[in-house]
C-alpha cells in the first residue's frame, strides 16, 4: 500500500486542477474557443484573471466565488467541478487494483466528467474529449481483459449507437442521437467491454427519464432535447466503480 501512496497523493492534488481544466473545456470547447493559449478572463468585465486567482478550490474560496475586479459571481458549477475532480481521484484510488488502473481510471473518470459538463452546458460532446476518452478507455481496457475485448467493446458500442442514430433518423426524419454520443460510447465500451454496455445504457435511460419527469413534474415536452451523453457518462462511471468494488 505504501508503494501506492505517492501516486495516490499525486492524483488527489491533480484532481482539483483536472476538474478546473475540464470545467474550462466545458465552457469553451463547445463554442470553438481555445483552452490552452487563450488567457482566462472574467465574462462580466473582461478583466484578465491572474494566476493567483486560478488556484483550484483555494482561489474560489478566497474570493468568495466572485471576480476580483468587478465582483461578478463565478458560476458555482466551476467550483463543484474542482471538488468533483478530487472526489473522482479518491474513488479511483479506492477501487483500482493496480497503479496503472488507478492512474488510467482517474483520467477516464475525469474525462467522463468533462464530457458530461459539456453536454449539460452546451448539448455538445467535443471531439477532443471523446477522442481522449477513447484512447484512455482503450488503455484501461488493455490493463483489464486485453486489447481484443477493448476493441470489440468499442466497436460494438459505436456500431449499435450508429445503427440507432440512422434508424431513428430514417423513421422520424430528424436526428435523435448525435455523433458525439456514438463516439462517447466507443470510449465507454473500450474501457468496460461490450457486456457492460446494456447495463450502462439502461442506467442512463432510467436516470434521464427520472430526472426529466422530475424537472417537468410529470409532463415531458415531446420534442425536448435531453443531454443523454451526460447520463451515459454518469452511468459508465457508476458501472466502472461498482465493478472495481466487486473485484476488490
Amino acid at each position: 500500500m505504501q508503494s501506492l501512496l505517492p501516486l495516490a497523493l499525486f492524483l488527489l492534488f491533480t484532481g482539483a486542477a483536472a476538474g478546473s481544466f475540464l470545467a474550462l473545456c466545458a465552457e469553451r470547447l463547445p463554442h470553438g474557443e481555445g483552452v490552452v493559449l487563450r488567457s482566462s478572463r472574467c465574462r462580466a468585465c473582461g478583466a484578465r484573471i491572474r494566476w493567483r486567482d486560478l488556484v483550484p478550490v483555494i482561489s474560489w474560496l478566497r474570493l468568495g466565488g466572485g471576480c476580483r475586479g468587478c465582483g461578478a459571481a463565478i458560476p458555482r458549477w466551476l467550483f463543484h467541478a474542482e471538488l468533483g475532480g478530487v472526489a473522482l481521484a479518491a474513488t479511483a484510488i479506492l477501487v483500482a487494483p493496480t497503479p496503472a488502473i488507478m492512474a488510467l481510471g482517474a483520467l477516464w473518470l475525469w474525462l467522463l466528467m468533462g464530457l458530461a459538463l459539456c453536454d449539460l452546458v452546451a448539448m455538445r460532446l467535443p471531439d477532443a474529449l471523446t477522442g481522449a476518452l477513447f484512447v484512455t478507455g482503450l488503455a484501461l481496457g488493455v490493463q483489464g481483459p486485453g486489447a481484443a475485448p477493448a476493441l470489440i467493446g468499442a466497436g460494438v458500442g459505436a456500431g449499435c449507437f450508429l445503427a440507432i442514430r440512422l434508424g431513428y433518423e430514417g423513421l422520424r426524419g430528424r436526428e435523435g442521437l448525435g455523433m458525439g454520443d456514438v463516439k462517447l460510447i466507443a470510449g465507454i465500451g473500450a474501457a468496460l467491454g461490450w457486456a457492460a454496455l446494456p447495463l450502462v445504457a439502461l442506467i442512463a435511460a432510467l436516470g434521464a427519464l427520472a430526472i426529466t419527469l422530475l424537472l417537468h413534474r410529470g409532463s415531458v415536452a415531446r420534442d425536448a432535447e435531453i443531454p443523454f451523453g451526460a447520463y451515459l457518462c454518469g452511468a459508465a462511471a457508476l458501472v466502472w466503480i461498482l465493478s472495481g468494488s466487486v473485484a476488490a
